[in-house]
């Protein structure tokens, strides 16, 4: 029996821009079907009859400026107990994705093979009834997996106790906070036993404890032969559980490769796309002198612009003009977190033989050759002066995002948040 579970190939979904489906009633449905073979009759004497109520196919509407291909020409596979990762930026297609997959949407060209009982998790409380009580919803989902009321109940305090949620079990889940409704929805569809199991970036809607929580179940049903696809924004994540990642961009994907070699090529691309610029800085003009600063980047020894994977080097380039009347300039770099607070500098003063003389254009390089910074996001500000005194600075002038990576070199990637 082949190890393949899930076989993708030229999978493509195309979507009309501003397109609206209009559905039928079942009363509507029997008069059109009635009355189809008298129409049919009349289009040919007199000409087709108009029908306002329904849309023409959309071939007839308008051009194909409307039309935008959500997946375009997909294929992978997935072999059964991997966990693969899928990454791509907002708008990759990788809802769409699961979607066909759980088959709530159906593609427009390609196909798909599925083998075994699917399990998915797209967005908050999927497939629940919100006037029913979490109770009973468990047993229904139970149901939509195919299993029986046997097999539910078998594992039905195993799932309460998971999602925490035994006080409010016989509480309609119309009456939940959004974190108690994902809580339950991942609970089911993680303990039900599902061959496969679809999961969406819904993670966010936890607190960290639950994310946690739930990164140590998929990793336990991976380890039963299970077969987990994970859409994540989070990279930390996808380097820790998956072992293989396949990145959508503009609905068509790249190969399924290593997750390293993942993350990097996706750095890349996110470093391609970013609009981070110096035009959203906030300037301060000490001086009366004229703006000196006109450029700053920020690249990772990967060529991912603003992206550093974690222990690799960074290249920082700014860009003076305009100070030809200052005799000497020194230069400060100062990286803060989010919160404004300083984590490290680098000073022109302090490199022995590093002049910056006034002139009318002139760049500015440092070439940081480790930068062991947790992971997380991290803002550059630019301090210049005349060796006296501070005559511009530049806060938030670009940004950098620090990206786990296997900085030992054991083929493990550290998990930053548990400290091991």
């Amino acid at each position: 029996m082949s190890d393949i579970v899930i076989k993708v190939e030229n999978l493509s979904k195309q979507y009309r821009i501003g397109e609206h489906v209009g559905y039928k009633t079942f009363r509507e449905a029997i008069v059109d079907t009635v009355k189809a073979p008298y129409n049919a009759i009349r289009s040919l004497l007199t000409g087709p009859v108009s029908d306002s109520l329904h849309p023409a196919p959309s071939s007839l509407l308008s051009s194909s400026d409307d039309l935008i291909w959500a997946l375009k020409d997909v294929s992978f596979e997935v072999k059964r107990g991997e966990v693969v990762g899928i990454i791509g930026r907002n708008g990759a297609g990788k809802s769409t994705l699961l979607k066909i997959l759980s088959r709530i949407t159906e593609p427009t060209e390609g196909r798909v093979e599925l083998r075994g009982r699917v399990g998915s998790l797209l967005e908050v409380g999927t497939g629940f009834h919100p006037e029913l009580t979490g109770h009973d919803n468990i047993y229904l989902y139970g149901s939509i997996l195919g299993m029986d009321r046997y097999e539910v109940t078998r594992k039905f305090d195993e799932i309460v106790a998971f999602a925490e949620l035994e006080k409010f079990i016989d509480t309609p889940v119309k009456r939940y906070s959004s974190g108690m409704y994902m809580r339950l929805a991942f609970a089911v569809a993680a303990h039900l036993e599902p061959e496969i199991l679809l999961v969406d970036e819904v993670l966010a809607v936890g607190d960290l404890a639950f994310q946690r929580k739930c990164l140590g179940k998929m990793e336990n049903v991976a380890e039963q032969g299970r077969t987990v696809l994970f859409v994540s924004h989070n990279l930390e994540a996808i380097m820790n559980l998956c072992k293989s990642v396949i990145i959508l961009e503009k609905g068509e994907n790249q190969n399924s490769q290593a997750v390293g070699k993942a993350i990097e090529q996706y750095s890349k691309i996110l470093g391609s796309n970013d609009n981070w610029g110096i035009e959203q800085a906030t300037r301060y003009e000490i001086t009366s002198h004229n703006s000196i600063i006109s450029a700053i980047s920020a690249n990772g020894d990967t060529g991912g612009s603003n992206f550093v994977l974690l222990g690799s080097g960074i290249n920082f380039e700014i860009v003076l003009e305009n100070f030809d009347d200052i005799k000497l300039v020194e230069c400060g770099i100062v990286v803060t977190n989010h919160w404004g607070q300083r984590i490290v500098s680098f000073q022109s003063r302090y490199h022995s033989n590093l002049q910056i003389k006034g002139t009318k254009r002139q760049k500015v390089r440092c070439n940081v050759p480790s930068l062991p910074l947790i992971p997380g996001i991290y803002f550059i500000d630019v301090i210049l002066n005349d060796g006296h005194k501070v005559i511009e600075k530049l806060e938030r002038a670009a940004r950098i995002e620090i990206v786990a990576s296997d900085i030992l070199k054991t083929g493990k990637i550290p998990n930053i948040n548990q400290g091991f």
